[in-house]
Formats: C-alpha cells, structure tokens, sequence
C-alpha cells in the first residue's frame, strides 16, 4: 500500500506515507469517498509498519499476522505521536484521534498592526537634523471597559459553541479533528453585553501626537521606528510600531548623493587662464574655494567635509563644486581687441579629441 520495501527504514517508510496522506487527506479532497478510504488504508498501513512488534508479525505471517489492526478494529492511535510532524505544516493539526495533542484553549490575544505616517522635511532639515510633532490616529484600549469588550460591570460569558474550551471537532471519516472555534475564535469566551464606547470591540481611534527627533543626515524614505506606538493589539495583545518615513524637499542649488553634496559654480574666462579665489556657498556658509590657473570648463573642484553628515556615526561627506567656464556674449571694441591679440599669441589646433570612458559614462546617465 506505501509502496516501500521489506527492508525500508522507519524515515522511508514515514515519507512513503507522508506523500500519500497528503494526496488522498480528506481536506484535499472534500466529499470524495475513494480519496477517504485509500487515506484510511494508507493509513493503516503505516500504523503496522510504525509499530516494531506488528511489522514484525506482519514479515512473518501477512495481513492474517497482524489481524484486527489491519481490518481496522484494532487501530493504534499511539503510533501517531509524530502525526503533527507529519502534517502540521499544512494543516495545523495538533490534536487528532483525541489523545496526545496539547490542544486546550487558544488565546485570540494579537499583536496590534503597524502604522505608517509621511512627513515632508526641507533639505537642510535633513542634513542637520530637527524635531517635528507628528499627529497620527490609531486604536487603543478602550478605557471605559479596560479592553475586555463588555460592558462595566459585566463579564464575558462562556461560548455556547465550544463550551470554553476555545475548539471544536469535527469527525472526517474515521479522524477527529479539533480545529479553533470559529464562534469565539480560541478565546472560549465571547460578549454577550459589549461596551457602549466601543461596541465590544475593547478598542476606540484616538488621536495621538508624537514628538520625533530627526537625527542629522536622513534622507529620501528614510523609515524612523517607534516601538509601540502602533495600534493596540486585541485581547491584551502588545501594541504594533509607528514608522515615520521622511521625504526631502529638493535643494536650489545642491544635489545629494549619498553624504557627498554637488553644486555647479560659473567662473570667467580669464578666472579660469590666470587662476582665482572665489566663494562659494555650502551649507553651513560661504567658503574661500581656489581655482588653478589653466582650469577647464567642467573641472570638479573638492571641498572637504563640507558634506552631509554620516548618519549616527562620525564624520561628513565633501562637497564636489563643478566650474564652468562662462564665454562672454558681448564685446567692446577694447575687449575684441585684446581677445584677438591673445588669439594670435596662443593657437589651438581644432584637432578631435578622445573623450575618456567616464565621460562617456556621465554623458549618458545625464541623458537619463
């Protein structure tokens, strides 16, 4: 009936069952009286197996060696103290043939769900960190009826349905199956007299208020937890968490990657031949940035530290400033004059000029 072999050890032959109980189990196969009675046989082919003294009479002698337990009458519920292993991962049974299984009632206590809130930060909030109130709605305990459910005064009363015990059987062929009553859901007890202020639900939305400090370098969806500032749970459940995600308004002049700021600063033509000082601005003030003589249009200067601070350690990120060289779009006379005597000192050969692969890489992520 399970396929195996004289000789299969105990895992091979509880695996052969396991794979033909699962097919023919009468869960999997609702109102089907031939799946039921191979899952009966199946069944009983592995209660003689299991038992080292049946299987023993059964080498030797057959069906006519084991005799009531392989009609069925003498069918030995004590071999399967495994059953839950076998099954419980796909059918929750921890209770069957009426002996052996913890079973008993089951609490309906629950943990209460997570709430999620979105604020809005500017940029500079971000980097240096702020406070912020938040104000959120959620489900607490009721305080009128201390989260029983029932009205002051009033207990709840014993379910009618599973008599307290939190389970009810159903018979399935020859199995009894102890499942969570559907009328109390495990808890035994249900409120026949519920609370006015929460209709027995032993929860009410309130309004809460929460002060958050936002620590110095958060970012774009950066989630802050508060532990046990979510919903209450049910039936004196533990509350769920608050997650507070953080969206950062954009900066006019910065741009962000990672703790690193960007910036693009315009220099003049004869800024960039002579070499200068200039200031340039960052975010705790304007700063004295130096530009070597002969710098190209393009070129990325290094301010260090002037970045974002590292979030809870130490340490900040650079700033990188980006100078472009601005050409002048109107000339005087004197001005022409003295840019064609530079011409004529200083010429370039229009050769075509191989761009670098990085180049290449930051042209087309800026095409993106």
């Amino acid at each position: 009936m399970l396929g195996v072999q004289r000789g299969a050890s105990e895992q091979e032959i509880k695996s052969a069952y396991r794979k033909l109980a699962l097919q023919f189990h009468p869960d999997r196969n609702p109102n089907n009286p031939d799946a039921e009675e191979k899952f009966k046989e199946c069944s009983e082919a592995y209660a003689i197996l299991a038992d080292a003294e049946k299987r023993s009479m059964y080498d030797r002698f057959g069906h006519a060696g084991v005799g009531g337990a392989a009609a069925g009458g003498g069918f030995d519920a004590s071999v399967f103290q495994d059953f839950n292993d076998i099954f419980g991962e796909f059918f929750g049974f921890s209770d069957i043939f009426g002996g052996g299984g913890r079973g008993g009632r089951r609490t309906r206590a629950q943990r209460g769900a997570d709430l999620r809130e979105d604020i809005t930060i500017e940029f500079e909030e971000a980097v240096f960190g702020t406070e912020k109130k938040i104000s959120y709605r959620r489900f607490e305990q009721c305080d009128s009826c201390k989260g029983s459910g029932s009205a002051n005064g009033k207990a709840p009363t014993t379910c009618r349905t599973c008599g307290g015990r939190g389970q009810v059987r159903y018979q399935q062929g020859f199995f009894s199956i102890a499942r969570t009553c559907p009328a109390c859901q495990g808890a035994g007890t249900v409120v026949s007299d519920p609370c006015p202020k929460c209709k027995g639900e032993a929860r009410i939305i309130q309004q809460k208020t929460v002060e958050a400090k936002i620590p110095a370098g958060v970012e774009e969806e950066t989630r802050i937890r508060f532990s046990g500032l979510g919903e209450a749970g049910v039936q004196g459940g533990p509350a769920g968490d608050l997650y507070v995600v953080l969206h950062v308004n954009d900066h006019p002049f910065f741009e962000r990657e990672g703790t690193d700021l960007h910036c693009v600063v315009p220099i003049s033509f004869t800024q960039a031949a002579l070499g200068t000082e200039i200031q340039v601005p960052t975010l705790e003030g304007e700063q004295m940035l130096k530009i070597p003589e002969g710098t190209q249009s393009g070129a990325v200067l290094k301010l260090r530290n002037k970045g974002v601070p590292v979030l809870n350690g130490h340490g900040k990120g650079d700033l990188f400033v980006e100078v472009r060289v601005q050409t002048p779009t109107k000339l005087n006379k004197r001005q022409r004059e003295l840019l064609q005597e530079l011409q004529g000192t200083t010429p370039v050969e229009n050769k075509p000029q191989r761009r670098t692969l990085l180049g290449k890489v930051k042209e087309m992520f800026n095409e993106l």
